[in-house]
């Protein structure tokens, strides 16, 4: 029980921490381009990050949960040699390597995924535990192969909705054109908070799915008080209602806390924002995260914003994007999962000594 408790709290912990650290992903744009204050915006973030629950309640469902519950599969862990037991030492060591590595990424300034920090974290502890045969290799390469594919859409997405906005637009005076789309800001940054809420809140709820899971399988009754959704239940992810709520919560009061240092690089470092190009990038990151939402794919909103930035500054000309940040931030996403997996392996070992 006490495992239990432990994962359900590293989970709410890792999205707490994911809100801080992802804050700048929604919010940048409309702090560099001042259409709101940084109080301001991490308010109206945190806000939507929060409705977010609703919708995925109610509306779209917990897909990406299911993607993240099946990355580590739990019957070959419970057919080794140290059984199901095994299982929430993983779970915890996952955590604590994704947690790490979030907090040291957040401190140098680096917008890297906590997506796939988590993953990472998971499968290097699940080898560390019972080897290759531990992961399921096929999910886990779904989402690495959008380390590369998401940025790419949303690239693509900020460069074609840049030039279509232009050519609408090509008639209108620049200052009112300004003037519009700092107010059309407030919705593109509405709907990618949405997404960033859908997207990241959920994983940790796949996570808490699998140690539940592990616990019944223990022969363990699970208490009352944890209370099961009977609507998550159905979905085959049983997961308590105040605990999938405190995990949208967490993120939601994680973005209030901020996040500065991030923003600094997404805001200003990649290109010059204008309310026009950060309206459009804002928009390319918002249907990237909806494709990989239909997908069931759990990606970076960093990355999928970043690419975003890159393709709206690319329209002016290649120049204006500093490629140089841009490498350095495309090497710190590459690096993400194995570096991860590496600190799970070794939080792993650490968890073992004291189980």
């Amino acid at each position: 029980m006490v495992c239990l408790v432990l994962v359900i709290f590293l989970c709410i912990a890792f999205d707490f921490i994911n809100g801080f650290h992802d804050a700048a992903n929604s919010i940048a744009t409309v702090v560099s381009t001042k259409v709101l204050t940084p109080m301001q915006a991490v308010i109206w973030a945190a806000a939507f990050n929060f409705i977010a629950y609703f919708i995925a309640k109610y509306l779209i469902g917990f897909g990406i949960a299911e993607t993240v519950q099946n990355t580590v599969d739990t019957r070959i862990i419970a057919a080794s040699d140290q059984g199901i037991a095994i299982i929430m030492p993983v779970m915890m060591a996952g955590l604590i390597a994704a947690i790490a590595w979030s907090l040291f990424t957040w401190w140098k300034a680096i917008p890297s995924s906590s997506s796939h920090t988590l993953i990472g974290g998971l499968t290097g502890a699940a080898l560390a535990a019972c080897g290759w045969k531990a992961v399921r290799w096929y999910t886990v390469g779904k989402i690495a192969l959008f380390i590369v594919v998401a940025p790419l859409i949303g690239f693509v997405a900020g460069n074609v909705i840049m030039i279509l906005t232009t050519w609408i637009f090509r008639h209108t005076k620049p200052h009112k054109m300004d003037k519009w789309f700092r107010r059309l800001q407030l919705l593109s940054s509405a709907f990618l908070s949405l997404g960033h809420g859908l997207n990241n809140s959920t994983k940790e709820i796949g996570v808490i799915a699998c140690a539940i899971a592990a616990f019944e399988q223990l022969g363990e009754t699970l208490p009352g008080w944890l209370g099961v959704s009977p609507k998550l239940a159905a979905m085959g992810i049983e997961v308590p209602e105040w605990a999938a709520f405190a995990c949208f919560t967490a993120i939601a009061v994680g973005t209030m806390s901020g996040g500065w240092r991030i923003i600094k690089t997404m805001g200003n470092k990649i290109t010059k924002i204008t309310p026009v190009e950060g309206f459009c990038s804002q928009t390319a990151g918002a249907i990237t995260i909806g494709i990989s939402q239909m997908l069931k794919i759990p990606v970076s909103t960093t990355h999928v914003i970043s690419g975003s930035i890159m393709g709206v500054g690319a329209v002016k000309r290649l120049s204006a994007v500093r490629w140089g940040v841009s490498v350095d931030m495309i090497t710190a996403w590459i690096v993400t999962i194995p570096v991860s997996a590496a600190i799970g392996a070794a939080c792993y070992a650490i968890v073992e000594l004291f189980r």
